[in-house]
């Protein structure tokens, strides 16, 4: 098959953007986890309630992203999109509009579990169809750089999260706050989402999808095809996506909560500094994109597992500082070695299959570790904080991680410069 014509730079955009909701919403859920645990859950074990909530919606993750990958191996890359855009518009607006506990009871916490639910299911299909389309997207030597804009957007999401959360619990005073002042954030959330959705109906088709729908080459069970055919690659995907992941939901979206509740900072204050890192993480992206375009995506990826071994465990002790300027140098460093791995990790793990099957595999593969490695960790980091009194516990889970994918990453067939899997 002859190669594609890479797409217009404003459906390239649109697709690298859409990201930001995506990771508004959750990173906005874990910033307010001390809020939300207060609001809607009783009880001393409220905050790991609310974490547990987070890991149980993120297993949804898998089961989007297989229903949405058949989807959108069979009928294309845009419908899946503007799909899981609707679910999620859906989903942040009836969260902003929820009973508390003191309006409802526990029946307010089981609302919020059931919308999460939703928007893990939503978001399933919404990261890897992203990626998968600006992969297919871009022309061949640049697949690196663009398809990093979808890490890097999501950053922006991030950033977005933290800013208005500072912002929130800054200036609206603590009884208005849990009246009504956490309510904004998701208003906000959804109107953005409604907007994207909307400057989504102008965006192509992929091009790689459409010559093969031309051709005929199909597959009619793109799920199964992925399985028998490309079982490597999705294992591969796998052990990407899970450094990735425990890097980003420990090493960002966590943070907030570790420096609330293990090292004693205030809401206000945790939330600044993870608006420091945010930054520091969408300064990072497209530098380690274009660095995988030149030096091979093999190369780059291992040369951040090991920093991964390494960095973190340094910087979860330098964040238990009582001086602010280590906790910030401890919060960036987790920030940039998170922003790396996102970005390269983005394009190689849809480089390891083909277009037929490429939403599917990554379901099986990357979306998986994305519920375990994401989803699970931030509430196993706080067990093992609190249960085991060290400071360092989150950054040795990231340690062990990247010691275990590191075999992996040795041996990963090099994808550089538009050798995708076919």
């Amino acid at each position: 098959m002859t190669a594609s014509r890479p797409l217009d730079r404003r459906s390239l955009v649109l697709a690298g953007i859409s990201t930001v909701v995506e990771w508004y919403d959750f990173s906005l859920f874990l910033y307010f986890a001390t809020v939300l645990a207060r609001l809607f859950f009783q009880g001393e074990d409220a905050v790991l309630t609310t974490l547990a909530g987070f890991a149980v919606a993120y297993l949804m993750r898998p089961i989007g992203a297989m229903v949405f990958g058949h989807f959108g191996d069979r009928y294309g890359r845009r419908a899946t999109l503007l799909v899981s855009m609707t679910l999620m518009t859906i989903a942040m607006t009836l969260t902003a509009m929820l009973p508390t506990v003191t309006q409802v009871g526990p029946v307010a916490g089981v609302l919020l579990l059931i919308l999460r639910c939703l928007m893990g299911f939503a978001v399933g299909g919404e990261y890897t169809g992203v990626v998968a389309y600006l992969l297919e997207g871009a022309a061949p030597r640049r697949r690196g750089l663009v398809t990093s804009m979808a890490a890097a957007t999501s950053e922006i999401g991030a950033l977005l999260a933290a800013g208005i959360s500072a912002v929130t619990v800054s200036f609206i005073p603590a009884p208005a706050l849990d009246s009504w002042g956490w309510r904004l954030p998701f208003v906000f959330g959804a109107v953005l989402a409604g907007a994207i959705l909307l400057g989504r109906a102008v965006m192509q088709e992929s091009p790689e999808f459409e010559e093969h729908r031309r051709a005929g080459t199909l597959v009619r069970w793109p799920l199964g095809h992925a399985i028998t055919r490309y079982r490597s690659g999705v294992l591969r995907g796998f052990a990407i996506s899970a450094l990735g992941s425990i890097t980003y939901y420990i090493g960002i979206t966590y943070l907030p909560v570790y420096l609330t509740s293990a090292v004693g900072l205030t809401e206000a204050q945790a939330l600044q500094l993870a608006t420091v890192a945010a930054v520091a993480v969408i300064v990072v992206t497209p530098f380690v994109g274009m660095l995988s375009d030149r030096l091979g995506r093999r190369s780059v990826l291992v040369a951040l597992a090991v920093l991964s071994a390494v960095v973190p465990y340094l910087s979860f002790r330098l964040l238990a500082d009582t001086t602010p300027i280590m906790a910030l140098i401890g919060a960036i460093l987790l920030a940039a070695l998170a922003g790396g791995v996102s970005a390269v990790g983005a394009v190689a793990t849809a480089e390891q299959l083909p277009a037929r099957g490429r939403l599917s595999g990554l379901a099986l593969g990357a979306t998986t570790a994305t519920a375990l490695f994401g989803g699970l960790t931030p509430w196993l980091a706080q067990v093992l904080v609190e249960r085991t009194d060290s400071s360092a516990a989150p950054g040795i889970m990231i340690a062990l991680v990247a010691l275990a994918v590191l075999p992996v990453l040795l041996t990963l067939p090099e994808t550089q410069a538009g050798r995708v899997a076919r």
